[in-house]
């Protein structure tokens, strides 16, 4: 297990500072994801920039509390890099771990294989419930709308998947790791790896039940590995391979969603390869 603080102490002036930011990662981090989500089903009904806005905001938000992050660990006098995941490997995980890590592995080629397929293409659209508001759309729907269809899109989602295979293992498991140990020493690296996956999947509630399940399962393997490891490069590579698998799926197994996925012909009457605005 890495070495992570045994003390608030250790922060420094930085201590308060920390457990602000921490607990923004618990508590404001969801409210901000489902306002930003609501706001961009909003925007996709009628903006074909809708998509390219989102990524941008993200990559803003992520980095922004990256860069925050950064300034609390160097104003922490007795905190290294080591405590909070900047090193190479020292260890191999355990072997539960590994096998977590290879069903992983295995779930990012099945489900893109999936995907390429044309499984959410080829679902029938929700049928609306009378009485359902504005935001009804089922969480699985609306998330399927942020991934990429136009070739512009796709560059800048490459850029969305690495950033938060960086920034959210820097995040979520170096830093917010280190502050919950410091909070409270000793505790069993087990119950760390429980706190990081409920923490990961309450961040992605936008996403619905089924999204706060699998990215908290997501979370807790990353955890793991980072723990028994001490290092966040297999999180990060592994975090950033999840996100990429998107890339793989061609946009015409995506479904069309609002007004920037509608398929639009050419002067010839032929039907454009681009689902997204023109390039």
């Amino acid at each position: 297990m890495t070495g992570l603080p045994d003390s608030l102490a250790d922060f420094g002036p930085a201590a308060l500072a920390a457990v602000v930011v921490a607990a923004y990662l618990v508590v404001g981090e969801p409210f901000v994801g489902h306002v930003l989500h609501r706001r961009f089903e909003d925007r996709m009904r009628t903006d074909a920039q809708a998509r390219r806005s989102f990524y941008v905001r993200l990559l803003i938000l992520e980095w922004g509390l990256s860069s925050l992050v950064l300034v609390v660990f160097l104003a922490a006098p007795d905190v290294d890099g080591g405590q909070l995941g900047l090193r190479w490997p020292k260890a191999w995980p355990g072997w539960i771990t590994g096998l977590a890590c290879l069903a992983l592995l295995a779930f990012v080629v099945v489900s893109t294989r999936a995907l390429r397929s044309g499984a959410l293409a080829d679902a029938p659209p929700p049928v609306p419930r009378p009485g359902e508001g504005r935001h009804s759309e089922p969480a699985v729907q609306s998330t399927v709308a942020l991934l990429p269809r136009s070739a512009t899109e796709r560059r800048l989602f490459a850029v969305v998947g690495v950033t938060a295979g960086i920034c959210e293992e820097w995040l979520y498991r170096g830093f917010f790791l280190a502050v919950v140990a410091a909070v409270v020493p000793g505790l069993a690296s087990g119950w760390l790896v429980a706190v990081a996956a409920v923490a990961f999947g309450a961040a992605h509630a936008y996403q619905g039940v089924g999204g706060v399940l699998l990215t908290g399962v997501l979370g807790g393997v990353f955890a793991a590995l980072y723990l028994q490891t001490g290092s966040l490069l297999l999180p990060v590579l592994l975090h950033a391979a999840v996100d990429l698998r998107f890339l793989l799926v061609p946009s015409a197994a995506l479904p069309a969603v609002g007004q920037g996925a509608r398929p639009r012909w050419d002067t010839r009457g032929d039907q454009r390869d681009s689902v997204g605005p023109s390039e």
